[in-house]
């Protein structure tokens, strides 16, 4: 932490500023007001900074002195002032966290874990905090650099919800020593990009890295300007995916929709990190092990290592992040290989010492984690990026899968440079993720809720001519409905079925709804459609234009057109190659 950045003094360890409340029974950071105390902020507004503005952060001036009867964090205390020095502890009292020769706290139950992330492009953290620790995050609003998302994202992570979030890494040359990295003068490209989707249960997550040479589509990009001005950046097709962000004037929110475009997921927030950022954050956790299966000796990256387990930070782990030549097959993709091992290795560091629960730790992460990264302007506070964490926080590594893109060699290039899509095996990932189904096995109670849903399929099945069905138009383009009913009547036999317009709300998912004693007919219709189990949603008969029960049947936002099966992939392809966060893996 910076401690002269707070009115301290030079060589303060920030755990002796903890004290313990004897009434709450926490421990809350406390200042003594011998220097000017710099007041803690609030919440901030977006600051139009970040991987795509030249204009670099400025050390924040000295702040005028806190007033009596507050703490550091803000909050009153009632009857009295802040006390000179830290009082004398009672005999019941637990000494404070991280004093040298004293019995060391025992680890609080309260501990929560913020997650943010960062490999030497990606932003990947581990934050803790109980309620004085919380007071402290307070501070940490002054270090937090956000720029607007421009409509692109969803609006914000819901609770409830699945979580879709677009890791950035640029390739920029911010910071002391990086002047040998990267794109010389450059804005800062997207380097190195990873879609983190985390499932609407928690208990699993996909990391999917996005091939900095892959030919993609950028789209029109609406983007808004220093002077708080809108300005629409011109989309261009077949071009690499890195230029999506730093060419043309083109910002995070310009990746945001490129990531869209391609896969049909639409991020809801985005953080990102330079090459300083992993540098900064790796020191602040004590360094990352890391695993060679041979000696590396990479003159570009200047990474140089024997084969064995080192643990490696500041610029010795930007330079194993950022090698490519020495490892695989010398491409991009088998630097996105390394640095999917050391994300995983990050994970399992913090998962299993004592940064959580360590002040002093805590502490220098929350400092060098706000520092290093943007994030957008709905995560620019350090209580949403608290509320983002503690659902990140409920993964287990085991279940967090890291994959990569399926790409084959551009085949319009004679001399091999870039990627395209595979097309026999992306859409089915793509679907994969959108439709939220893990990539790792789950637990058992899960599989036997699926295994629940999954029986509504399976018993006998009417005639198609007995099939009575309503269809709503709920969000799939227009004339969907009267389309269906038209292949339903003509093609499948399904005549005892009308058009009844548009439902009352979208729907992001086709749903047919259908009555106990409708079941057969349900999954006749099903099968007809190629409707998934969890697409039948049992309920109450409803009535047609003729008085008579039927189904209704609403066409979702998924919904691709008569007669295209809408039924999932349940599992990811066996030939899809995947890594999970607790397996070590040596780069070879």
């Amino acid at each position: 932490m910076d401690a002269q950045g707070r009115g301290r003094g030079e060589n303060i360890d920030p755990a002796d500023q903890w004290v313990l409340n004897p009434s709450t029974g926490e421990y809350e950071l406390r200042l003594s007001p011998s220097a000017p105390q710099s007041p803690i902020p609030g919440p901030r507004g977006p600051r139009n900074a970040g991987a795509g503005n030249p204009r670099a952060r400025s050390a924040s001036p000295d702040r005028a002195p806190e007033r009596p009867g507050r703490t550091s964090a803000g909050s009153e205390t009632p009857g009295r002032d802040v006390p000179p020095q830290r009082r004398r502890r009672g005999a019941q009292e637990e000494p404070p966290p991280g004093r040298r020769g004293r019995r060391p706290a025992k680890k609080s139950k309260k501990a929560k874990k913020v997650l943010l992330w960062t490999s030497g492009t990606v932003a990947f953290l581990v934050l803790a905090t109980g309620v004085g620790g919380y007071l402290y995050l307070e501070h940490l609003n002054d270090n937090i650099t956000s720029v607007s998302d421009d409509g692109a994202g969803t609006g914000g992570f819901k609770k409830d919800q699945a979580i879709n979030i677009l890791l950035i890494g640029t390739d920029k040359r911010t910071g002391s020593g990086n002047e040998g990295y990267g794109d010389k003068g450059s804005e800062g490209h997207a380097d190195t990009t990873i879609l983190l989707h985390v499932s609407k249960d928690r208990s699993n997550a996909t990391a999917l890295s996005i091939p900095r040479d892959l030919i993609v589509d950028i789209p029109d990009c609406p983007t808004e300007q220093e002077d708080g001005s809108q300005k629409v950046i011109p989309g261009e097709t077949g071009v690499r995916f890195n230029t999506s962000l730093g060419q043309a004037g083109r910002t995070p929110s310009c990746t945001m929709r490129t990531v869209t475009e391609l896969t049909g997921i639409k991020p809801d927030n985005f953080m990102v990190a330079d090459f300083n950022a992993v540098k900064t954050l790796t020191s602040a956790v004590g360094g990352v092990p890391v695993c060679l299966g041979k000696d590396i000796n990479d003159p570009d990256s200047h990474l140089n290592l024997p084969k064995g387990t080192h643990r490696i930070e500041g610029e010795e782990a930007l330079a194993f992040v950022r090698t490519r030549h020495s490892v695989g097959l010398g491409g991009d993709l088998s630097r996105i290989e390394l640095q999917q091992q050391f994300l995983s290795s990050l994970m399992r560091e913090l998962k299993s010492n004592d940064t959580l629960t360590s002040p002093s730790k805590m502490i220098k992460l929350a400092e060098a984690g706000t520092k290093a990264l943007t994030v957008d302007s709905s995560l620019n506070s350090i209580n949403k990026l608290k509320d983002l964490g503690l659902e990140l926080g409920k993964l287990n590594v085991k279940n967090l899968t890291f994959t990569t893109i399926p790409v084959i060699d551009n085949p319009a290039e004679k001399v091999k440079a870039t990627v395209v899509l595979d097309e026999s095996k992306a859409p089915q990932v793509f679907d994969l993720i959108r439709n939220d189904v893990s990539f790792t096995e789950v637990k058992k109670k899960q599989k036997k809720e699926k295994a629940a849903v999954a029986a509504r399929l399976k018993g006998e099945k009417a005639p198609a001519s007995e099939v009575r069905v309503r269809i709503l138009n709920g969000g799939a383009p227009a004339g969907s409905a009267q389309s269906t009913l038209s292949w339903l009547q003509v093609d499948e036999g399904v005549s005892k079925s009308e058009n009844a317009g548009n439902a009352p709300a979208e729907a992001a998912k086709t749903t047919l709804e259908y009555a106990p004693d409708q079941a057969d007919q349900a999954r006749r219709l099903a099968d007809i459609m190629g409707l998934s189990a969890s697409a039948l949603k049992p309920g109450e008969s409803v009535t047609n234009s003729q008085g008579l029960p039927a189904m209704t049947l609403t066409l979702g936002k998924d919904f691709k057109g008569a007669g295209v099966s809408l039924t999932p992939p349940d599992k990811a392809p066996d030939d899809i190659k995947k890594s999970t966060a607790d397996k070590v893996v040596c780069a070879e």
